[in-house]
């Protein structure tokens, strides 16, 4: 009999449990994944002899670091950074790098791990790996986040490489504090590299890669909706978050002929049932690229709208796209959207729909595209800047918004190809997983042990 990775499902999480204590959000991604690549390898014996899942189950290094650095009032301030690098079986690690409070070893494993399926699945050779620090770039002068992103790359540095490892933003870090860890990498090594994406297009950067996720959302969105012969257009959106992702899903909602009724952040949402337009689009983005205001600033400035605590999921709409973070959006919140008649969801965050949310949704047959392939816009079009770098060429706007195009409908019928179900209903949770994870084992297979 052949070496399995674990006779069942239920006793190869429960040995992910006992090797990952006190990283739920890390266990939870694993478990999303392997409930639906147990039924695909049963028949498929090279996988559990290579104890493949178990493998890509493990991430390939963890690098924890201490951070120091000085705050305006000269007091010596202590975080904690990590960069995890799960698997490079198809490219260097690529994946964002995180600054906020709620930033965990679990929280980074997790994120890592949906990055190696989310990669796989842009076709671009790219490996999974995610990196950050419990710092709170909120409230900081410039200067603090300044010497605060230095001092993460004076020790990150080591571990990444164009070949290597390949960061880029994500939530609390942007185009200000790419530039900063981007310009302290180039004064320790003496080298010009494309190093880091989501950079500055006066230095290296791509067009179209601030717009990238939130509109590859969107995009993946109405690839759903025209497999069942629908479109955006005339339907309304609650979109949560009101950063890039979701500014820009809004956007490309808003340009497709949908109405956007929310946005939101940690204080609550703002509810317009006006529709946020592009004026108002551009005056949030403003508002939190510039004035680093507040959403609930909104209804001062738009008085047909109304700000409220929590979440939006409970605003009747048609279609939903939860922009925020991670387990965002839970049960009740799930089947609130379901009862209102909501007809699909499209996630531009990672893993913001708990476990029980997803079975809400698959069980009422709405059209649910994942965050591994709703989301993987963004780091597709980092990969476009990974190879613009090593070209020292740049594409335009318009190149690029084709290229964007293009993958993410590519994203969408590899996730058709292998979750059509009986009766015309795509599983984009179990195609997501199962597409991600061919090419990744498969590349595996060929290493050997390693």
């Amino acid at each position: 009999m052949a070496v399995t990775d674990h006779v069942n499902l239920e006793q190869f999480m429960e040995g992910v449990k006992k090797r990952n204590p006190g990283q739920p959000e890390f266990v939870q991604a694993v478990h999303e994944v392997a409930q639906d690549i147990f039924e695909f390898m049963e028949d498929k014996v090279e996988y559990h002899e290579a104890q493949i899942l178990r493998r890509i189950a493990e991430p390939d290094r963890i690098v924890s670091f201490r951070v120091c650095w000085e705050d305006d009032n000269h007091n010596i301030r202590v975080q904690r950074g990590w960069r995890v690098q799960n698997n490079n079986a198809i490219g260097p690690y690529k994946g964002g790098i995180r600054f906020h409070p709620s930033v965990t070893e679990s929280v980074l494993k997790f994120l890592a791990f949906e990055q190696t399926f989310k990669n796989s699945l842009t076709g671009l050779p790219m490996g999974g790996g995610k990196g950050g620090a419990n710092f709170n770039p909120k409230g900081k002068s410039d200067a603090e986040v300044m010497r605060f992103c230095q001092s993460f790359m004076t020790e990150l540095y080591r571990h990444i490489g164009p070949d290597t490892d390949v960061p880029a933003g994500d939530i609390g870090v942007g185009g200000r504090e790419i530039g900063y860890m981007f310009g302290q990498y180039k004064r320790i090594t003496n080298r010009w590299e494309g190093v880091l994406t989501g950079k500055g297009q006066e230095y290296g950067g791509s067009q179209m890669r601030p717009e990238a996720t939130g509109y590859g959302a969107v995009y993946f969105l109405q690839n759903m909706l025209k497999h069942q012969g629908k479109d955006v257009e005339g339907h309304t959106a609650v979109i949560s978050g009101s950063g890039n992702v979701a500014t820009h899903a809004a956007e490309k909602i808003t340009q497709l002929g949908g109405k956007v009724l929310t946005l939101s952040d940690s204080g609550g949402f703002i509810h317009d049932p006006d529709g946020i337009d592009q004026e108002k689009i551009d005056w949030v983005k403003h508002l939190k690229t510039v004035k680093r205001g507040r959403i609930s600033e909104y209804v001062d400035e738009f008085k047909s709208a109304t700000f409220h605590e929590g979440r939006p999921w409970n605003i009747a709409a048609d279609l939903a796209l939860p922009c925020a973070t991670q387990n965002e959006l839970n049960e009740d919140e799930a089947k609130a959207l379901v009862s209102n008649g909501c007809k699909g969801v499209s996630e531009g965050a990672n893993m913001p729909t708990t476990l029980e949310g997803v079975k809400v949704f698959h069980d009422a047959k709405i059209l649910y595209g994942p965050g591994k392939a709703a989301n993987a816009g963004g780091v597709a079009v980092s990969g476009l800047e990974m190879s613009q770098n090593s070209e020292r060429i740049s594409w335009n706007h318009e190149r690029l918004g084709e290229m964007l195009t293009d993958l993410m409908s590519g994203i969408h019928e590899k996730c058709t190809e292998y979750g059509e179900q009986d009766g015309g209903y795509v599983d984009y949770v179990k195609g997501a997983n199962i597409a991600g994870f061919k090419k990744v084992a498969d590349a595996m297979l060929a290493f050997g042990v390693v």
